[in-house]
């Protein structure tokens, strides 16, 4: 039985050897190696002039992941409240504008945003603007948060649809407000999906480089646009590019550690008492 399993699990093993360790094998190969092949630790401490970049990309990230849970948590609460038809629909509209690709919809928000855009003219018309929304900070969460927005909601969502809802009428039973029902069942019992939530948006946050090319204009660089210029950009440096995306990738585990540490929902039953 063993050895039928071994043979039926080898295909999936050669695949995340040939995709996911060679890749990242290549990776820290060329992150510790000059052009000729020799160590180094350059490549390394070329990385502290980019420090202010990580620093951008974090805090953009972060806002982003902050503003898909404050919007996302109640979308789903409310969501996962509906019944049959209408629950379907709502789910079938938030992943619709997944159909869509990413690169069109993110050009999308450009043509919404510019200086004759959809609306500024709008604004124009009650005597306000035009304002500059476009190639701005806020025009890159924007676009983080209207792509990333989903993978928020559907965790949140997925894991709200199986809190039994006896659960909740015996803790109004026991003199519970709606409020302490919220606090003490609903919020832990939903932490789960609230910390795949936020690992499922930060990490494409903070890599991300088509939004914050195409909403910022490239005034700001993130991390990722860095990435991408030294691997196909006129500044190619494939060493450096690779030690970049090494720390970037150091950064998004040591995000998900933590954010895993949160979510003690297996051993407590996710309930505050």
């Amino acid at each position: 039985m063993n050895k039928n399993r071994r043979v039926l699990a080898a295909p999936y093993a050669l695949w995340a050897v040939i995709f996911t360790l060679v890749p990242l094998g290549m990776v820290i190969y060329f992150a510790f190696t000059t052009d000729q092949g020799a160590f180094t630790l350059s490549n390394i401490i070329e990385i502290k002039s980019y420090a202010k970049t990580y620093a951008t990309s974090i805090w953009l990230g972060f806002l982003a992941t902050v503003l898909c849970l404050l919007l996302g948590y109640p979308l789903a609460y409310l969501i996962s409240k509906l019944k049959g038809v209408s629950q379907r629909t709502m789910v079938m509209l938030i992943m619709l504008p997944q159909w869509m690709n990413f690169l069109l919809r993110t050009y999308a928000w450009m043509t919404i945003l510019e200086r004759n855009g959809l609306i500024n003219n709008m604004l124009e018309k009650i005597g306000i603007g035009p304002l500059q929304m476009i190639n701005t900070r806020g025009a890159v969460v924007l676009g983080m948060v209207y792509n990333f927005l989903p993978f928020m909601v559907l965790p949140i969502y997925s894991v709200m649809t199986k809190i039994d809802n006896r659960i909740t009428e015996a803790a109004q039973d026991l003199g519970a407000n709606s409020f302490n029902v919220f606090r003490r069942v609903i919020l832990p019992l939903s932490m789960p999906g609230i910390i795949s939530g936020i690992t499922m948006v930060f990490v494409p946050a903070v890599s991300t480089f088509i939004i914050s090319k195409l909403l910022g204009g490239g005034k700001e660089m993130l991390i990722g646009d860095v990435i991408e210029m030294l691997f196909v950009g006129n500044a190619v440096d494939y060493n450096v590019g690779s030690a970049l995306s090494l720390v970037l990738m150091i950064l998004m585990l040591v995000c998900m550690t933590i954010m895993n540490r949160f979510d003690d929902s297996e051993e407590t039953g996710g309930l505050m008492v």
